[in-house]
């Protein structure tokens, strides 16, 4: 058996296939007719978030049995087409919920106390202490929309800062929240009452633009909003309008529709109350290593025992 490593990963990750007796190989950063020339000498591909995976580049994967994310979205793999070439593709869903969830409530705390802001005064030769009075997370009520791994990770960290956590999520039984005190309510109910709406769900057809305006204009006056999830389940043009009309006090993304807050014209980068990073939600050290070990671990066992986990619905 022999794999391929396309992206940066922690060198654990090559180690383990050794270890399982996998042939590997890493060519990072591998332009796509690049990639397209060499796959088809491979039973395995590692990618992490840059290599993107198509049909194209698949139709000469002869030999690809599993392709492996390391980390949870698969919107870079053509899932279709990797099944129609015989390919399961599996990711590593829990290895990065901590790593997002400490970002989200970063972005929480830096929204609430004008962090970026005075910052960026301050460095500026300026003493605005008036201007970025701020609010307190104790006491708020925060909503989850999508209370997957990464929602029950974040909704135990503001837990501890005596924050009231309700959710939305159609797959989580009211019974099971209620047992982690969290109370589950409509998707309505929720964005009503949330001081901090953070979304934490796939991008699909059901969840692109989500939020929209009319979402936006059901929240509460003042409220603030946070996206780690993916990219284009938040109307960017509808959120910008919404912080200049002053309806929400702030945003805060992680992620873009177009991949990258730089290309274009984004009016959110004008707004003086929106903070964004550049899809930093698994980037911690601890986050990277984890998805890196347990995919290795896991496409090793698919290889070698035939055993498949965390395999991705084509």
């Amino acid at each position: 058996m022999k794999v391929l490593i396309s992206d940066d990963l922690a060198p654990e990750c090559a180690d383990i296939f050794k270890k399982g007796g996998v042939e590997v190989d890493t060519k990072v950063g591998l332009k796509p007719e690049e990639l397209k020339a060499i796959i088809g000498d491979y039973d395995g591909l590692v990618v992490r978030s840059a290599t993107k995976v198509t049909a194209d580049i698949l139709s000469a994967a002869d030999k690809m049995k599993v392709i492996g994310r390391a980390g949870a979205g698969v919107d870079n793999i053509d899932v279709k087409a990797a099944a129609a070439k015989g390919a399961i593709v599996m990711n590593t869903p829990g290895g990065n919920s901590v790593a997002v969830a400490e970002l989200t409530l970063g972005m929480m705390f830096a929204m609430a106390r004008s962090i970026p802001q005075a910052t960026a005064s301050t460095k500026a030769g300026k003493w605005e202490k008036k201007k970025f009075k701020g609010h307190e997370l104790t006491g708020k009520t925060l909503g989850i929309v999508g209370y997957g791994r990464i929602g029950h990770e974040l909704a135990r960290r503001a837990q501890g800062l005596s924050m009231k956590v309700i959710a939305y999520d159609p797959f989580v039984t009211a019974e099971r929240a209620a047992a982690e005190n969290v109370t589950m309510m409509s998707l309505d109910d929720v964005v009503a009452a949330a001081d901090f709406l953070s979304f934490h769900l796939p991008l699909n057809d059901s969840t692109k633009h989500m939020v929209n305006a009319d979402m936006i204009a059901k929240m509460k006056k003042g409220a603030y909003l946070i996206n780690c999830a993916r990219g284009g389940v938040v109307d960017e043009a509808a959120l910008a309008k919404a912080l200049q009309d002053g309806h929400l006090a702030g945003a805060a993304l992680d992620v873009f529709e177009s991949g990258d807050a730089a290309q274009g014209d984004n009016p959110l980068l004008n707004e003086p109350n929106f903070i964004c990073t550049p899809h930093l939600g698994a980037s911690s050290v601890e986050a990277q290593e984890k998805v890196a070990l347990q995919i290795a671990e896991q496409m090793v066992d698919f290889l070698v025992n035939g055993n498949a986990v965390n395999v991705v619905k084509a």
